[in-house]
């Protein structure tokens, strides 16, 4: 009986110690902080593009001939979302290692893509390969290196880029949708 209580004190002192190393024993995945930043990226710019009307989806700020400003054939507000939808799929099949569209010709999309719905099921395509790459980046071949254009960048950093490059977007279509008198989706739901 002495030996069971012994044993049940000595057990339940090491408890909590047993937590701390089985916390350092269980490895971290880089892939929950991706998708992070991955689903707050996505769900900003699916809901800009959505906010902006069917009307004013090829606003460009060069239409307002803004005095000393040079918005000179800059990409319209759907010309974003389809270079952006497009190097989605680039970069993000770059690291799966899947094909592309046969009609991407160039960074601005396939041109058979024009309406208001069809390029937001476009770009909701492009965050769907963008959730199979990040599926697919593990610890252990995150710094793999592949070839993306020029240059051989590991997964981790075209992923970045990725990320970057859609947030960049996201800024550019904040500002059209705000020319257009609309406040950006996001704004709204921080306040």
């Amino acid at each position: 009986m002495q030996f069971h209580k012994t044993f049940i004190q000595l057990l339940l002192l090491c408890l909590p110690f047993s937590s701390i190393c089985l916390a350092q024993t269980t490895p971290v995945s880089l892939t929950p902080a991706i998708e992070r930043q991955f689903t707050k990226i996505e769900s900003d710019i699916l809901s800009a593009a959505g906010a902006m009307p069917a009307d004013k989806f090829y606003f460009s700020p060069e239409e307002l001939h803004i005095k000393n400003s040079d918005f000179k054939g800059v990409r319209t507000f759907a010309g974003q979302i389809m270079h952006l939808a497009t190097d989605n799929m680039l970069i993000w099949s770059a690291i799966t290692g899947d094909s592309v569209r046969t009609d991407i010709e160039d960074v601005n999309g396939p041109k058979s893509i024009t309406t208001k719905k069809d390029i937001i099921e476009y770009l909701k395509n492009s965050f769907a390969v963008g959730r199979k790459a990040i599926a697919a980046i593990t610890d252990k071949n995150a710094m793999d290196m592949i070839q993306f254009r020029w240059r051989k960048l590991s997964k981790l950093d075209l992923a970045f880029y990725a990320l970057t490059h859609a947030n960049e977007h996201y800024g550019q279509m904040a500002v059209y949708l705000r020319m257009c008198g609309i406040i950006p989706p996001p704004t709204i739901n921080e306040k």
